[in-house]
C-alpha cells in the first residue's frame, strides 16, 4: 500500500487500499494500524483534510476497529481508553 506522509498530530503517514477497503495509518510512536471497511469518501475528507488528526480521532478512531500491524500499541483500541488511562 502506498503511503501519503503527513504530519497532523500523531499522524506520520496514511494509506488507502480501494479495492480492500483498508485503511492503513502510521502514528508518531512507530506503530502502523489498519481499518477495514472504510469507504472512500472518508478516505478522500482524510487525504485532503487541514486538521487530519481532528478528523482522524473523530471519524476513523471512534468509528471503526483497529488491528496492529506494526509497532507497541494494542491490538484493538478503545477510544475511551485516551479519557481513563493516564
Amino acid at each position: 500500500m502506498k503511503m501519503k506522509k503527513i504530519n497532523s498530530g500523531k499522524l506520520r503517514a496514511i494509506g488507502y487500499d480501494f479495492r480492500t477497503r483498508i485503511l492503513q495509518v502510521q502514528l508518531a510512536d512507530g506503530s502502523t494500524l489498519q481499518f477495514s471497511g472504510v469507504g472512500e469518501e472518508i478516505w478522500r475528507s482524510l487525504s485532503s483534510s487541514g486538521a487530519a488528526w481532528s478528523y482522524y480521532r473523530d471519524n476513523i478512531e471512534e468509528g471503526f476497529t483497529a488491528k496492529r500491524v506494526a509497532g507497541n500499541t494494542p491490538a484493538v483500541k478503545n477510544p475511551l481508553d485516551d479519557l481513563f488511562n493516564s
